[in-house]
């Protein structure tokens, strides 16, 4: 990532005024560069076409890789896959146009960091920030427009996570029109999930600019007392940490490799007299 690049990010932040936007399902999209700035400070690198609006990043070991495509034909504007490895399986997840990019965000800073030994649940972390518990499977917002489901039914989708942010539906219970999505398949490390649903249940409002779009009328807005200076130093910051936190793992990595001992030099055979 250049300084270039980071300029850009400042350049755009400086000049608009930050507004408090909540609840988080409802912020809107957000700038991508919280997950794409993200990945490239921890090393992920850009495989696609510099001139194409699409975007794919892929991990150091090539084993993850995230694209991001804006003019995608379907709902799923994020595609976030793991490679399988000899102990871990393959896995799958999608993200549509409107998720907050902060969220998205705080799910591939989990990808990027160490494992945790413990975490908590993803439904005991929604229903903890007074989410409401529709079901076995199902936690839904207190605005009931947001719903995080687990199915447990056998079938194509077993125990696959998703997350629908939806219109308010009629009839109290029915949801309506769609706004955005998340998929993710029932490969992935819970601690990730754990990472996301903490981010969407966050009761701390996002930063939106005046102008930016929301994922629906009803979200509330109202100036921040962020100035633009704030967001773009809190970026910068997260990107710092992320960038030591990615050389500890590596001077780790390297430290924990088996000393290579070098090959005997063979001598070396007088020149033939002819």
């Amino acid at each position: 990532m250049s300084e270039r690049q980071l300029a850009a990010f400042a350049h755009r932040h400086v000049t608009q005024i930050p507004f408090d936007t909540s609840p988080r399902h409802l912020a809107g999209p957000g700038d991508a560069r919280h997950v794409t700035h993200g990945l490239a400070a921890a090393g992920w690198t850009c495989t696609s076409d510099s001139l194409s609006p699409e975007i794919v990043l892929r991990s150091p070991d090539h084993r993850y890789s995230m694209q991001f495509d804006p003019q995608s034909a379907t709902s799923a504007w994020w595609r976030l896959r793991a490679e399988p490895t000899a102990n871990e399986r393959d896995w799958y997840a999608e993200f549509g146009e409107l998720v907050p990019a902060e969220i998205l965000g705080r799910l591939t800073d989990a990808l990027i960091a160490p494992a945790p030994t413990e975490h908590i649940a993803p439904f005991q972390i929604l229903e903890s920030a007074g989410w409401v518990r529709e079901s076995a499977t199902t936690v839904r917002s207190p605005d009931a427009m947001c719903h995080v489901h687990r199915p447990t039914d056998e079938g194509v989708w077993r125990s696959s996570w998703r997350v629908e942010t939806c219109q308010p539906g009629y009839g109290g219970t029915s949801t309506g029109t769609r706004i955005w999505h998340a998929y993710v398949d029932e490969s992935i490390p819970e601690h990730l999930v754990s990472a996301f649903a903490a981010a969407l249940a966050d009761p701390v409002p996002l930063q939106r600019a005046m102008y930016d779009r929301t994922a629906h009328y009803s979200a509330h807005q109202s100036r921040s007392p962020l100035t633009p200076e704030d967001v773009v130093a809190a970026h910068s910051a997260r990107l710092d940490a992320i960038r030591a936190q990615a050389r500890a793992a590596h001077r780790q990595h390297r430290a924990t490799q088996p000393a290579v001992t070098p090959a005997k030099a063979r001598g070396v055979r007088p020149a033939v007299r002819r």
